[in-house]
């Protein structure tokens, strides 16, 4: 192995250090929201990936904090759109607006024009302003009357949603939930949890002063696009891309599924494992970065047959089955 130039000594050293200030972002978020560092961690591997996340939890669960808290510790723009039912997508977009003194129509920005979108309890509003996103998502730009606008970079949404149990929501269409990189969902905590955050707020911890609990930024765009080149570079094994497809296309078999993770998800799976082994300090791909990604990755990308709801069955647990049915390569 040849000794690296000095070019490729400084893109080494400017990913280790980008590393060490993704992973700091732990601590800092933790300063506000209480044992949810799986979710931290989904929400630092889309930004690796330029993916979206889908949040979904019982309200009440700090959903909501934990976007606002890593906007902030991660010195990013960010901007909150509550959708209800009378939201219109033009709301989220943004529209053209007459200028009397000028006569003449000029472009309002809509709050997407930003680095991490939270759009809070998406579900509650119709299908016809939830889908006022998917150009958003997918291509990073708004196109009004016909004239394509560019969002920044970085650029995430992060949103959240209610089980579809809940009275007043509706559940979003295959076509958006397939342009979110992850789903992570956000249990109830633990006892012990439960008795700090109580702690927390009796010390006076107030949720809406994030400077006054202490979150300081620790990383910011330039951390981001290091760490990017670098996952970019994350080797993947002819082995560890089979196994990929092979997880996939057995979700396509399931007689548990209506609907197996498409091309798309295999893609996404893949992305995932490189940030996340990047994350965890290796430059290649293991089986277990796999694993440990399947979940969030694919939950949202299939569709159970109603009889295997009816008996209980979810989408996790067809996952599960897929890990433990797919040889796994040596």
């Amino acid at each position: 192995m040849t000794d690296p130039t000095p070019d490729d000594a400084g893109t080494t050293g400017d990913a280790a250090d980008a590393r060490d200030s993704l992973e700091a972002l732990r601590a800092e978020i933790a300063k506000a929201v209480v044992g949810q560092d799986p979710a931290v961690t989904g929400l630092v591997v889309a930004l690796l990936c330029r993916g979206h996340v889908l949040l979904e939890g019982v309200p009440g669960v700090a959903k909501t904090l934990l976007v606002r808290a890593l906007a902030s510790a991660l010195e990013l723009d960010t901007k909150r759109v509550q959708f209800t039912p009378d939201l219109m997508p033009s709301d989220v977009t943004g529209s053209l607006v007459y200028d009397a003194r000028t006569a003449e129509f000029s472009f309002q920005p809509g709050p997407v024009f930003t680095n991490l979108l939270l759009a809070d309890e998406i579900n509650r509003t119709p299908p016809k302003t939830q889908s006022s996103l998917l150009e958003a998502m997918e291509e990073r730009q708004v196109t009004v009357d016909g004239t394509p606008r560019p969002l920044p970079d970085p650029f995430l949404v992060a949103a959240t949603q209610n089980p579809v149990e809940y009275e007043g929501t509706y559940p979003l269409p295959e076509a958006q939930l397939d342009r979110f990189l992850l789903k992570l969902t956000i249990p109830l905590p633990s006892r012990q949890d439960e008795i700090d955050v109580l702690t927390r707020h009796a010390s006076g911890f107030n949720p809406r002063d994030l400077r006054g609990a202490g979150v300081r930024p620790v990383a910011g765009p330039a951390d981001l696009e290091a760490a990017r080149a670098a996952v970019a570079k994350t080797a993947v094994s002819p082995e560890i891309t089979a196994y990929v497809v092979d997880i996939c296309r057995a979700t396509r078999e399931s007689p548990s599924l209506t609907l197996g993770v498409s091309p798309r998800g295999a893609t996404a799976l893949l992305a995932t494992s490189r940030a996340w082994a990047w994350l965890t300090g290796r430059d290649y791909v293991i089986p277990d970065d796999v694993k440990a990604l399947a979940l969030p990755t694919l939950r949202h990308r299939i569709q159970l047959r109603p009889e295997a709801e009816m008996e209980g069955v979810t989408a996790d647990s067809v996952i599960n089955a897929v890990l433990a049915h797919v040889p796994v390569p040596r």
